[in-house]
């Protein structure tokens, strides 16, 4: 193979790989949950103790559709409050912000 050969061959590859960079491809659409429905109405059980903060239920969005995860009763932290969990309308959707333990 003539150097003249090569030299056209890798200067012919360069340019695909050049050329590869310029295709555009298609966007990735993420398909958000549309506004949850309200809350359900929850029959709390018995506190099992003082040191127990109810976490009330909410929907959850499981193969394309909402499901009902119910609340339960969480140990209280020292030094610590419960932030409730919230759904929060982003992009044309919602996200799920989870529920935390804050310190005082």
């Amino acid at each position: 193979m003539s150097g003249q050969h090569v030299r056209s061959t890798l200067l012919g590859l360069g340019a695909g790989l050049l050329l590869t960079g310029c295709i555009v491809a298609e966007p990735v659409v993420v398909r958000t949950p549309p506004q949850p429905p309200p809350p359900q109405v929850e029959v709390v059980p018995v506190q099992p103790g003082p040191a127990h903060v109810w976490v009330q239920g909410h929907w959850v969005w499981r193969h394309g559709g909402y499901v009902w995860q119910p609340g339960f009763w969480e140990p209280v932290r020292a030094n610590h409050v419960w932030v409730p969990g919230y759904w929060a309308p982003r992009g044309g959707g919602y996200i799920w912000i989870e529920g935390h333990w804050r310190a005082r």
